[in-house]
């Protein structure tokens, strides 16, 4: 994988330019405008990783596309840190002294000091928020020097997280880690990440690092895009340019036949090549991507063929655009999520009355399959519309879309956020205890009481500091696997809720394991009156249970099992309801349910009706002995 992982470095910095130059950017005031600090592991593990030099080609081609006016600069790292770019302006100067960084990438060294990094790269004061873009594959190894070791490495460590981080935090400053090797010391740098409002990036396969550079910098420069539905978009009049950037299928999805090149078909029916591109643009083909750079489009439907993946996108530049309010990096299980929408026209909020009509506004979080987590239909109030997005359901990376709809109008939004445990657990063997720990940053000992739950027995957690507790443990034998369930009760603004936090497996390499998703054990009951009656038709179908019997049978358990599952049930059951509520199958396939209900039960009562005639009707013509 290395070779090709490291290949992924040139095509990423080609990628990076169309989000910085989607048109976000010129929007911002210059004091608003992010100040980037990109911070490259030179340790010698860079070597093996990047054989081929391919992170310095892909810095100078990323100075020769960041638009004039942005502020950036770069570091290095390894057993030293340097900064051979300071942050500045980009200007013709300033990429002429970038261009020349490629040697100093190359120079690598024996450790790697992530602490110091942060530190000096973070250290330049500037006018805008600050936005860190570490990019490493190893673990903090610092040199023996500094005393023993991992002593020393692991003081370092807890520095990070626990005076760094949280400084950091306070000063506005984000950092955002693209961690790209297996080696990489991925609870740290989502740590760092969730600590300041970054985004933490994990790195499997070279289109995942894509991928992940294309999330981060859509965090530090959010940009409009029009939704892209069955290879169409709809450009509205007055657009000052589009930038299509085309993925092409994997090898997988063209079942091994040779792609066929990208193609954009105007709205007049002109088509358009990498070897025909339309008037003014600018068309550049990958291997693994085209982008196009299309200004002063035609307005109308456009189209898309050849074999484009479903994770192209069209950002757009133009005077009206949509604004959110700052998204957090990282959500929690079971929190809402507070949102805030809105126009902006050159910079300033659209009036209510100039709003494009019938305007609607809604918010969808999918995880990293495509899956709708959650959904809300966010509310007008005067220019704004504002909702509440449910809690997600579950931990990983997702997407958050913002999209806004109306007559001849379409704009989206789309920002990674990491979702993760508002409270995690940790089983001590060698201890017997299970130590929890608050992520969520307004949860301690003082609003929170956490209890666990082993076969039944109530275990209830001890404080230990402000956001550490500790669940003691009966003996229990390590070769039997088995969950604990974990529960909270948090009060915060005046509410009080309980949180199902994630069940933690209890020797999981156990030779036995208990489920305890399994059913109780439940007391059978038989229908002896039915089994006792003398009067038995084999050939009657009717005395049978057929399928219809078993169907209205667990139709009636159905209400009972809701019942006693509700509470599991109804996160699932109100976001499904949220996001179909426009949506007439949904309401279709309710009604299909009722009258499928009402259907069982006169069913079930004709045949009682029957089998009481017959049975009657047999007694009366029985002979007495």
């Amino acid at each position: 994988m290395g070779r090709v992982l490291q290949k992924s470095w040139l095509w990423l910095a080609v990628l990076l330019c169309s989000v910085l130059l989607s048109g976000s950017l010129h929007a911002a005031p210059m004091d608003e405008r992010p100040d980037v600090r990109v911070i490259i592991d030179v340790s010698g593990s860079m070597y093996h990783n990047d054989p081929e030099q391919l992170a310095a080609e892909a810095l100078e081609l990323l100075v020769a596309l960041l638009p004039s006016g942005a502020r950036a600069g770069v570091w290095t790292f390894g057993e030293r840190v340097e900064n051979p770019l300071p942050p500045g302006p980009v200007n013709p100067e300033w990429r002429e002294q970038a261009m020349a960084l490629a040697p100093e990438l190359v120079e690598y060294q024996q450790f790697t000091d992530i602490e110091s990094a942060i530190r000096d790269a973070s250290a330049p004061e500037a006018n805008g928020t600050r936005h860190l873009v570490l990019l490493t594959d190893g673990v903090i190894d610092l040199p023996p020097r500094y005393g023993a070791k991992p002593g020393i490495d692991d003081v370092s460590r807890r520095t990070l997280l626990e005076s760094v981080g949280p400084r950091l935090a306070v000063e506005e400053v984000a950092i955002h880690a693209v961690a790209f090797s297996g080696e990489a010391d991925l609870d740290l740098v989502e740590r760092l990440s969730q600590q300041t409002g970054g985004l933490s990036a994990p790195v499997e396969s070279p289109d995942a690092l894509l991928g992940a550079f294309l999330n981060v910098f859509d965090r530090i420069f959010p940009s409009d895009r029009l939704p892209l539905t069955d290879d169409q978009f709809l450009v509205e009049p007055g657009l000052d340019g589009f930038t299509a950037l085309l993925f092409h299928e994997g090898a997988g999805e063209t079942d091994g036949r040779e792609r066929s090149p990208p193609v954009l078909i105007a709205p007049d029916g002109s088509r358009f090549t990498v070897d025909s591109p339309p008037e003014g643009a600018t068309w550049r083909s990958e291997s693994r991507y085209d982008l196009v750079q299309v200004p002063s489009p035609m307005p109308g439907q456009w189209r898309l063929e050849g074999g484009v993946d479903k994770d192209s996108r069209i950002t757009i530049a133009s005077a009206l655009s949509l604004q959110t309010s700052g998204v957090p990096g990282t959500f929690y299980l079971g929190f809402d999520v507070p949102l805030e929408a809105w126009l902006t026209d050159e910079g300033e909020m659209v009036s209510q009355d100039a709003l494009p009509a019938h305007l609607e506004m809604s918010a969808l979080l999918h995880d990293d399959t495509g899956s709708t987590q959650s959904a809300v239909v966010l509310e007008r109030q005067d220019e704004r519309f504002t909702g509440t997005l449910p809690a997600p359901a579950l931990t990983g990376t997702a997407q958050l879309v913002i999209r806004a709809e109306g007559q001849g109008f379409r704009r989206q939004r789309i920002q990674a956020v990491n979702v993760l445990p508002a409270i995690v657990a940790r089983h001590e063997e060698e201890n017997d205890r299970v130590v929890l720990t608050a992520e969520h940053p307004f949860l301690d000992h003082d609003n929170t009481r956490l209890h666990g739950q082993l076969q039944g027995e109530r275990l209830d957690a001890e404080p230990q500091t402000t956001r550490h507790w500790m669940i003691g443990l009966p003996a229990l034998d390590r070769g039997l696997s088995q969950p604990l369930l974990l529960r909270a009760e948090v009060t915060l603004d005046g509410e009080t809720r309980e949180l199902r936090l994630p069940r933690l497996l209890l020797f999981p390499q156990g030779e036995i394991t208990i489920d305890q998703a399994a059913a109780p054990t439940m007391l059978g009951i038989e229908r002896f009156h039915e089994e006792l009656d003398p009067v038995r038709e084999s050939t009657s179908s009717a005395s049978q249970p057929g399928n219809m019997d078993r169907l209205v049978t667990l139709m009636e358990r159905f209400p009972r099992l809701a019942q006693s599952r509700w509470n599991d049930w109804r996160p699932v059951v109100e976001r499904k309801l949220e996001a179909g509520r426009h949506d007439p199958r949904i309401w279709g396939l309710a009604l299909l349910v009722v009258a499928l209900l009402l259907l069982g039960l006169v069913w079930r009562r004709r045949q009682r009706r029957m089998r009481r005639r017959r049975v009657t009707t047999k007694r009366r013509e029985e002979p007495h002995v």
